[in-house]
């Protein structure tokens, strides 16, 4: 397996996946390795002279007035790390935990931060041994960076705390829990001991909530391309035209995600036996908007999701600690604070849920005979017997209400803390949570409708649909037989979100 190469201003949303789920190796460049002592060493010829330091030989946040003596310059760090392991709720998933590992990594080698490259080798060890510590999901408010999380992650680099052991090649196993220090022994890792500066530049960071946004964005580009094979089906099966995906339209309002919409919508139906059929016949002059709109509606999730990755890409290589160093000198100033990767999560959250009302719309229309163009009530042949796919309309229903419910915005939701000193907090992990059950929303809404219109292209047999809307039909019938009698449909429909999540199935 093809590792990955830390170098501080370079890394990119595939790498952090290709660890974080696929259990690549990480290595750190030399160069970037040097670069950080030289930064480092500078940081200590400041300690030396006895230089006032924010975070060094001073207190944290409203106690920075507070001087530290020489002598406890190492028991302030250490107290930082402790302390400040207050998370609470559960665990993160290793993959987002192993994402937040490479992020901070990453980050400790740029030459601002001033510490050992050590710090950064010890978190490739981690990595590459399957040792991941313990990190609660809650208790950040990703102002002075997400103080919480990175601490929880510091505290097992010291051999402190508890942490998960999954081998990397096997990250899909349930991981056995051991305390630290025991599965940093049993690895051939020596805890690290902190020295001036190292415990506050491990904590100040964007690294938790940053981590969350690359997955989802990763993901989020998957869903994206699955719900257009799931809307392209449901288009053939309700008898829908193509005519407002012809690129003339698009080419005279040109947004780039609209554009991309229409063209894998017209990729999606061509060949279309179906369309043929009922080309000249159609009295219909204009489709409902969730199938004549589709591209400027999944196009502008589109347009969003990238907004989302163009900010994630950026902070993954962003120098998010404070104070900075620059050559000899150190300044103090914001860069921790997230409203950057929290309003991103707050319009992808807003993106991903009109994902899923849009599909969820297409459902009703499949299910519902007053709209379905001859399809049988609910996509089933003993109808008032047998109820069919009712239920998959309704759960569809209900988890589009939660992700409304869900989608307003974490940014703006600031509360002051540490004394009022951080009184504006983005609120970027309540975001990051909140997202990330739209995404899993999402994920099972575009799965119902991959469901009903796998279903409804049942009875537009013998005609065939598209060419690439039967590649995603047969996708979904190796795993969901046709409806034939009532059966209990939570097993379906999780089986193809579970596919959903594995693989874009366009």
């Amino acid at each position: 397996m093809q590792g990955v190469v830390l170098t501080g201003d370079a890394l990119t949303i595939d790498d952090l996946v290709a660890v974080a789920r696929g259990g690549a190796p990480v290595q750190i460049a030399s160069d970037a390795a040097a670069r950080a002592d030289r930064s480092r060493a500078a940081v200590q010829r400041m300690v030396d002279r006895g230089d006032v330091i924010y975070g060094v030989n001073t207190g944290f946040g409203r106690l920075a007035s507070e001087r530290i003596p020489a002598d406890k310059i190492r028991e302030l760090q250490r107290n930082l790390i402790r302390s400040h392991a207050s998370g609470v709720g559960d665990p993160l998933p290793i993959d987002v935990v192993r994402a937040m590992m490479l992020l901070r990594a990453n980050v400790l080698l740029r030459p601002t931060s001033g510490v050992r490259s050590l710090l950064a080798a010890r978190l490739a060890d981690l990595l590459n041994a399957g040792v991941h510590p313990i990190v609660p999901e809650q208790g950040s408010v990703g102002a002075s960076g997400d103080l919480a999380p990175l601490s929880h992650m510091a505290l097992a680099l010291m051999g402190e705390g508890e942490v998960d052991v999954a081998a990397p090649a096997a990250l899909q196993v349930a991981p056995r829990r051991s305390p630290a220090v025991a599965a940093l022994t049993e690895a051939g890792i020596e805890p690290v001991k902190l020295e001036a500066k190292e415990g506050l530049a491990f904590i100040n960071g964007t690294q938790a909530q940053s981590a969350i946004l690359a997955l989802l964005v990763h993901d989020g580009r998957d869903l994206w391309r699955t719900a257009h094979g799931a809307a392209a089906m449901s288009i053939e099966a309700l008898l829908g035209t193509p005519v407002p995906f012809e690129q003339r339209i698009h080419d005279v309002r040109p947004h780039r995600g609209q554009h991309r919409s229409a063209q894998l919508l017209r990729e999606l139906i061509e060949g279309s036996e179906i369309r043929e059929s009922h080309r000249e016949a159609d009295p219909r002059v204009q489709d409902a908007y969730s199938l004549r709109c589709a591209p400027q509606i999944l196009g502008s999730v589109g347009d969003a999701i990238e907004f989302a990755a163009g900010t994630v890409a950026v902070e993954l290589n962003a120098a998010t600690d404070n104070p900075l160093v620059f050559g000899e000198e150190v300044v103090s100033g914001g860069n921790f604070h997230g409203q950057p990767v929290a309003l991103a999560l707050d319009v992808l959250a807003i993106a991903l849920t009109t994902l899923a009302g849009v599909a969820e719309r297409r459902i009703e229309r499949l299910v519902n005979p007053d709209l379905s163009q001859g399809l049988p009530p609910f996509l089933t042949n003993g109808a008032g017997l047998q109820s069919g796919m009712m239920m998959v309309q309704i759960t569809a229903a209900a988890l589009v209400a939660e992700c409304r419910a869900l989608c307003t915005p974490a940014s703006v939701q600031s509360i002051p803390t540490d004394a009022n000193q951080e009184d504006f907090v983005p609120m970027g992990m309540a975001a990051a949570f909140k997202t990330r059950r739209i995404l899993a929303n999402a994920r099972r809404v575009v799965a119902a409708e991959l469901l009903a219109a796998c279903q409804a292209l049942e009875y537009r047999k013998p005609l065939r649909p598209g060419r690439t809307v039967l590649d995603v039909y047969c996708r979904v019938r190796e795993i969901v037989p046709p409806l034939v009698d009532d059966r209990p449909l939570t097993a379906d429909l999780e089986a193809i979100a579970a596919l959903v999540a594995r693989e874009a199935l366009v």
